[in-house]
C-alpha cells in the first residue's frame, strides 16, 4: 500500500491491541506512520478498523516484517521506504500462557533484539520504543539465572524479563537511544470499553459473571494494576517528543486501581453478580491442581502485592498534558465490552452495557431515549436474537435483556413494573414488539399506558399458540437440560436451515446466557408459567381490547390459535416458531408498518 510521503514512525505490531490503537495516536497527531505486519487477512482487518473510526489512512504504509529474522525479513523495497524512519515502537510480542521456552525466546528475545539491532542502522533515529510488560524489571526480576527464571515464571513472563534485560543492555553498550514501556495490565479504551484481548484479569472477570469464581485469589493487598489502552497509546506517541538520551524507563499504570478483591467486588456490583465470598492465598493457589483452580499457572505469578514506581511516567505524562481516565469507569465500560463479545465467543456485534433498571443490572442496546421500537425477545434467547431484524430497520431500536435473562440479572420486582420504569424514560411513542415469551409484558404496558404506546408487533405470541407449542413441558427436564444446549441444537430449534454469521451470534449469545448461574432455572420457570391457563386466558382477553394497533406475525408451521379480526396477521412462510430469524426481513417489513402507520396517525 503505497504511502502519500516517506514514513517518519515504524510500529511493530501494528495489529495488535497495543499498536493498532498506537497507530492510530500517531495518524490523528498527524504523523506519517509505517505499519509492520505479515499482511493477508490482519493487514486489511487493520485497515478496516482504522476506516471504521474516521481516521486518514493516506499517510500510512504497511511492510511486511518478520522480527524472528535478522533484518526483520525486509524486501528491498521495504528497506529503501523505512529508510526515513525516525521513531520506532516495538509493540511485538506473543501475549499467550503455555508456550515452550524455545517458543517464547523466539517471539520475545529474538525479536527484540533483531528490532534493536535493526533501528541502530537507521540514518535518522531519535527514539526506539520497547514496549513490554510491568512486571518485567520489577524488584528482584532480572534475568541473572534464566534457568530458575523460566522455572518459576513460566515461559511468558521469563521471556518478557529477559528480553527487557537484554535490549537495556545492549541499548547501553551501543549508546542507543531507548526508552523501556512498561504497562500494567492493559483494559479496554475509556470510553468505548474495546479491548478485543480476553486473557489475564478478562478470564478472572469471565469467571466473575458465569459464578464460577467463589474465592478471590490473592490476598487483601494484591495489586494487578490496570490502565487503558488509548491512554498508553497517548502516552507511547509522546515519548520521542521527551524522552532524551540513551536508556530510559517508565512504569505505565493508574496508581487509583483497587487492590484485586475490591476491584472484583465492585465489578461484581455493577455485573450484577455474586461477588467472591472469600479469597485464596497464592501459595495455595500454586499447589492446587488446574483442574481445580481453572487458572493457567502462569497468571499466578502477576498476582503480587508490589507497588511501582511510576515517578518518570507521570513527570513524561505530565509535561505531555496526559492524565488517567477514570479508572471506574473505564473498569465498567471494559467489562459491558467484554459481557457484550461473549469473552470473545461471540462474532462482532452492536455493544451494549449494563444500566440499573428497577433494581436490576439491564443489559442494553441502542436508543434508551427516543427509539422508534422496543425489541423483547423470547425464550431461551437474549436481545441478540432481534439483531437481524433491528440491522434492517432505518430507526432507532432499543433492545432489551429481560430480568434474570441473557445477560440481565434477575429483578427484584415484576416484568410490569420493570418494564414501565425502562419506558418511563422513553419520549417517544414506539412500537411495541414482542417475541413469544416477551409478548405478554408488552400487551400489558400497551393496555395500561395506550398514550405510551405507538403500537403492538407480536411474533408468535405464546398464549395465542397451543398450549404444546413452544420448548419441552417438564419443567424440571427442561432445567436440566438447558445448560447443556449446543450451539448446533440451538440453531435447529429456529428453524433456519442456511448457515448465516448473523444466526451465529444469535445462538452463540444465547448458549453463553445458559450457562450462567440460575439462568436455566429461570427460562424453565417462565415457560412454565406461561402455559396457565388462568394466564393465557387474561392475555387473550388483554389483547382483544387493546386500546393500540396491534400485528400478530405467525410461522406457517406454528400458527396461532385465536386473533381478533381487527388485528392484521401476517404469516411467514416456511418458518416456525421463530419467523423473525428466519425470515428477518418480512418481519423487519411488518415492524416498519406499523411505525409508519402509526406515524400517519400521529
Amino acid at each position: 500500500m503505497p504511502a502519500a510521503r516517506t514514513p517518519d514512525t515504524l510500529v511493530l505490531g501494528a495489529t495488535g491491541l497495543i499498536g493498532r490503537h498506537l497507530v492510530a495516536e500517531l495518524l490523528r497527531g498527524g504523523r506519517t506512520v509505517a505499519a509492520a505486519t505479515r499482511g493477508g487477512p490482519r493487514r486489511e482487518a487493520l485497515l478496516s478498523w482504522l476506516r471504521d473510526r474516521g481516521l486518514p489512512t493516506d499517510r500510512l504504509t504497511t511492510v511486511r516484517v518478520d522480527a524472528t529474522r535478522p533484518g526483520l525479513g525486509l524486501d528491498a523495497d521495504d528497506a529503501r521506504t523505512l529508510e526515513s524512519v525516525r521513531d520506532v515502537h516495538n509493540c511485538a510480542a506473543v501475549y499467550r500462557f503455555g508456550m515452550g521456552r524455545q517458543e517464547a525466546r523466539t517471539a520475545n528475545v529474538d525479536s527484540a533484539l533483531h528490532v534493536l539491532a535493526w533501528a541502530a542502522r537507521l540514518p535518522g533515529l531519535r527514539r526506539l520504543v520497547h514496549v513490554t510488560g510491568y512486571r518485567a524489571g520489577a524488584p528482584g526480576l532480572t534475568a541473572t539465572d534464566t534457568d530458575r527464571l523460566y522455572r518459576e515464571h513460566g515461559a511468558y513472563e521469563a521471556s518478557k524479563i529477559e528480553a527487557d534485560t537484554a535490549v537495556r543492555d545492549l541499548a547501553e553498550r551501543e549508546g542507543l537511544p531507548l526508552t523501556v514501556v512498561n504497562p500494567s495490565t492493559v483494559i479496554g479504551d475509556s470510553v468505548t470499553g474495546e479491548s478485543g484481548q480476553y486473557i489475564g484479569l478478562a478470564e478472572t472477570i469471565r469467571d466473575l459473571w458465569l459464578g464460577r469464581l467463589p474465592l478471590a485469589p490473592g490476598g487483601p493487598a494484591t495489586f494487578v494494576p490496570v490502565v487503558t489502552v488509548d491512554h498508553l497509546a497517548r502516552f507511547l506517541a509522546a515519548v520521542p517528543e521527551h524522552d532524551t538520551g540513551g536508556v530510559r524507563a517508565h512504569w505505565v499504570l493508574d496508581e487509583s486501581t483497587p487492590n484485586l478483591r475490591e476491584l472484583l467486588d465492585g465489578l461484581a456490583r455493577h455485573l450484577g453478580v455474586r461477588p467472591p465470598r472469600g479469597s485464596v492465598p497464592v501459595g495455595l493457589l500454586r499447589r492446587l491442581p488446574r483442574a481445580v483452580t481453572r487458572t493457567e499457572p502462569e497468571t499466578l505469578t502477576f498476582l503480587s502485592d508490589d507497588r511501582y514506581d511510576t515517578a518518570s511516567a507521570n513527570a513524561l505524562a505530565a509535561a505531555a498534558g496526559l492524565t488517567h481516565p477514570p479508572v471506574w469507569t473505564s473498569l465498567t465500560r471494559w467489562a459491558d465490552r467484554l459481557v457484550s463479545e461473549g469473552f470473545g465467543a461471540l462474532p462482532d456485534g452492536v455493544a451494549g452495557g449494563l444500566r440499573p433498571v428497577a433494581g436490576t443490572r439491564t443489559y442494553l442496546t441502542g436508543d434508551r431515549v427516543s427509539p422508534s421500537y422496543v425489541l423483547l425477545h423470547g425464550l431461551p434467547l437474549d436481545g441478540e436474537s432481534w439483531r437481524p431484524v433491528a440491522d434492517l430497520l432505518d430507526a432507532p431500536v432499543l433492545v432489551p435483556d429481560l430480568p434474570g435473562l441473557g445477560r440481565s440479572g434477575p429483578s427484584p420486582v415484576p416484568d410490569g413494573v420493570w418494564l414501565g420504569e425502562l419506558l418511563g424514560s422513553v419520549v417517544t411513542r414506539p412500537v411495541l414488539v414482542g417475541h413469544s415469551a416477551g409478548c405478554a409484558p408488552l400487551v400489558r404496558y400497551a393496555h395500561a399506558h395506550p398514550e405510551r404506546v405507538g403500537g403492538l408487533v407480536l411474533v408468535a405470541p405464546a398464549f395465542l399458540q397451543g398450549r404444546s407449542s413452544g420448548p419441552g413441558h417438564a419443567r424440571p427436564l427442561v432445567r436440566a437440560a438447558l445448560p447443556r444446549l449446543s450451539a448446533e441444537r440451538l440453531r435447529r430449534m429456529t428453524g433456519v436451515e442456511e448457515h448465516r454469521t448473523d444466526l451465529d451470534r444469535v445462538v452463540a449469545s444465547a448458549v453463553l446466557g445458559l450457562r450462567r448461574p440460575g439462568s436455566a432455572a429461570r427460562v424453565a420457570r417462565t415457560l412454565s408459567e406461561g402455559r396457565r391457563t388462568a394466564l393465557r386466558t387474561e392475555l387473550r382477553a388483554l389483547l382483544a381490547s387493546c386500546p393500540v394497533p396491534v400485528t400478530v406475525v405467525a410461522g406457517e408451521h406454528d400458527p396461532v390459535e385465536t386473533v381478533d379480526p381487527r388485528h392484521r396477521v401476517v404469516r411467514v412462510p416456511g418458518a416456525g416458531h421463530h419467523p423473525h430469524l428466519v425470515d428477518p426481513r418480512t418481519v423487519a417489513e411488518t415492524v416498519a408498518e406499523a411505525g409508519a402507520g402509526q406515524a400517519a396517525v400521529g
